[in-house]
């Protein structure tokens, strides 16, 4: 655990436990990188600039252990990590320098969110159009969990995209999901939904084919806590057979995930590590129990679903990408 000179407890307890308000994968990282940029402020760290490395190495590392599935915490450590050593060997450099440059560095994160978020509405959003709607008509789409303003600084990924639409004046509807058994979809997007004054609907998961059917679904957009090099996706779980269902009926199945979401590390996705949670959201239901008792229970809170499902394509901030197409574009407009 890091140093005690945290002043705000924010380190104290179980990792999951620090980030078990928080959902989202661009929320986690967001709120982990911000949470450290206020202890800093509040002097945690030191004295002294070796100490104030070293708290801040030892925080993200423990920060990273609290959410296996989703990437972009691992990933914002990596870049604070580096800012923290480059700045630290910097000429001139002092324990307040680099205490004000990281702190900076947490705020432009948050802002360069929400601007990610927006490019991915757009894009996702002409895209689909393109796909679905080239005559100039309104679509309506399904999303599944939730993956708006509520996951991430603003604005929303998959949510973003049906934002987007909507601005457009292009989308006829939104079905979304329940979400089981957290409820994400039915707590969380269902009110963005609402508050955005956006027409959905919401369905039991159980509902998607029959949805897709009857309620002339056009395409399904979902978020990803990961995507790796091959385009396989996790994400919440019940994605896997949603995307399973759009294939069958021929509707095109879009990921929506800024660049932070790429782990170009992991070739396949059965090198995803799958976070399971507690029986007991299965089981019970606002605290009674619903389930016979004795009985065995699986809860794996995210699937993967193999990028030959993604027929729509792969959303990012800087363009939409086909999963063949993904890791050659990022390593282009990287280099």
């Amino acid at each position: 655990m890091p140093s005690s000179h945290s002043q705000l407890g924010l380190f104290w307890g179980p990792p999951a436990q620090i980030f078990s308000k928080v959902r989202g994968a661009p929320a986690i990282a967001i709120v982990g990188c911000l949470s450290l940029a206020v202890e800093l402020h509040a002097g945690a760290g030191g004295p002294g600039l070796e100490a104030l490395v070293t708290f801040v190495q030892d925080s993200l590392n423990y920060l990273v252990t609290a959410r296996p599935t989703a990437v972009n915490m691992a990933q914002a450590a990596r870049e604070m990590s580096e800012v923290t050593t480059q700045e630290a060997e910097g000429e001139g450099a002092t324990e307040g320098s680099v205490r004000e440059r990281l702190i900076c560095w947490a705020e432009h994160m948050l802002e360069k969110d929400i601007k990610d978020n927006q490019s991915i509405g757009d894009h996702g959003a002409r895209h689909l159009l393109e796909r679905v709607a080239p005559g100039g008509g309104q679509v309506t789409v399904l999303t599944h969990c939730n993956t708006g303003s509520l996951a991430t600084a603003g604005y929303g990924t998959a949510l973003g995209v049906i934002r987007s639409l909507h601005a457009l004046g292009r989308l006829k509807h939104v079905f979304c999901t329940e979400t089981r058994p957290y409820n994400q979809g039915a707590r969380l997007t269902a009110y963005e939904l609402v508050y955005e004054k956006i027409p959905a609907t919401l369905i039991t998961d159980s509902m998607v084919a029959a949805a897709i059917d009857h309620k002339k679904v056009g395409a399904i957009i979902v978020g990803a806590d990961r995507v790796v090099a091959n385009g396989d996706t996790a994400n919440k779980v019940g994605t896997y057979q949603l995307a399973i269902v759009a294939k069958h009926h021929g509707i095109p199945f879009y990921v929506a995930a800024p660049i932070s979401s790429c782990d170009l590390s992991l070739k396949t996705g059965q090198e995803i590590v799958i976070e399971e949670r507690p029986g007991q959201e299965l089981t019970s239901l606002c605290g009674t129990r619903i389930a016979a008792p004795g009985i065995g229970v699986w809860n794996p809170a995210f699937d993967v679903t193999p990028h030959e499902l993604i027929t729509g394509g792969i959303i990012t901030e800087r363009g939409v990408f086909s999963p063949k197409e993904l890791q050659t574009a990022l390593i282009t407009k990287t280099s």
